[in-house]
């Protein structure tokens, strides 16, 4: 009877001990993101002496800054196992208005500020209103057919042609520093920050996660779901409207053809940022993490010469892998 008291308190302490070890699979889906985009800064210092220059990380934050907005808006709609291929577009659009309103018009930049956002809201809401009340099968269709929409009103109402010449104002989010922090960068740390709280600390943020993981089980526990995806997709065209108003500071100008394949990177960084096309995972710092890794990629690979043919397949290449690993923890979260 001593010997197996023994041998059960020795089994039971065993067990206790690998309850309370290191979970690596759960440590690497956490910190995955961020293990890489570590990784990738020290092989990039190592490559080129450059790129740990102050000047230079600034420029990656500042070059970051669009498509950290853009993705964190992308990350809501792939929360809810959707997408938004629209942002690029309701960029364009959103800056377009902006310009016709400040600079053809010369009416108030605050104005053209206050356009360029509701334009950019409006135009989610839109997205949201045809995903719900048409019962299209996924938003892919909806998105698809607006993002034609909106690039081809851009080109329209410019007759092709970009408007320069933005006041002060118009330029500051996109051109100001704070000692050597962009104002950008700044800019989106507060967003993050208030996204992180919303879908953390909020009934609506519970239930956007909920309608990503199952959206019939979310709509029979009552939860209102198409309110909630129409939120989505007018937040995520608010994001675009955003990242807009840092562009138009970045360049001092807005073009009809601005925002070409931005959802692109801005549904890479959300994936890379650990959430999953399948819906229902994914934080914020995460997303903000994947924009870094793009940002700091495409530093990298211009520093080291790259040719621009050569870092768009690289990119490519980034992007199909983080869908793998998606697949890959799914698969494996099943088991």
């Amino acid at each position: 009877m001593q010997e197996r008291s023994i041998q059960l308190e020795t089994k039971t302490n065993t067990n206790t001990v690998v309850r309370k070890g290191w979970n690596w699979k759960i440590i690497v889906n956490k910190f995955g993101a961020l293990f890489g985009l570590v990784g990738l800064c020290v092989i990039l210092s190592i490559l080129t002496p450059s790129f740990l220059k102050a000047d230079n990380l600034m420029n990656i934050a500042r070059q970051s800054s669009i498509n950290a907005l853009l993705s964190l808006g992308m990350l809501l709609p792939i929360l809810t196992a959707g997408i938004d291929l629209s942002v690029g577009s309701i960029l364009a659009f959103a800056i377009i208005s902006a310009g016709m309103v400040t600079v053809t018009w010369g009416m108030s930049p605050v104005l053209g500020i206050l356009v360029c956002l509701v334009i950019g809201a409006l135009a989610g809401w839109l997205n949201g209103i045809l995903l719900t009340k048409l019962r299209l099968p996924h938003p892919f269709i909806s998105t698809l057919g607006t993002m034609n929409m909106f690039r081809g009103l851009a080109l329209i109402i410019t007759g092709a042609s970009p408007i320069f010449g933005f006041s002060y104002a118009m330029n500051f989010v996109g051109q100001e520093n704070v000692g050597i922090i962009p104002v950008s960068f700044l800019l989106v740390i507060l967003i993050y920050v208030a996204f992180h709280i919303f879908l953390t600390r909020t009934s609506t943020g519970k239930y956007i996660y909920a309608i990503g993981g199952n959206k019939e089980a979310a709509r029979l526990a009552g939860i209102p779901v198409d309110r909630v995806l129409i939120l989505v997709y007018t937040l995520s065209g608010l994001m675009a409207g955003l990242a807009g108003l840092v562009l138009i500071g970045r360049t001092n100008s807005a073009s009809p053809i601005a925002g070409l394949s931005y959802e692109l990177d801005a549904i890479a960084a959300v994936i890379i940022g650990g959430a999953s096309f399948f819906g229902g995972v994914g934080t914020v710092w995460g997303t903000l993490i994947g924009a870094l890794i793009i940002a700091v990629l495409r530093n990298g690979l211009n520093l080291l010469g790259t040719s621009s043919d050569l870092q768009t397949i690289i990119i490519g290449l980034v992007i199909i892998a983080a869908v793998y690993v998606d697949v890959l923890r799914r698969r494996s979260s099943k088991k």
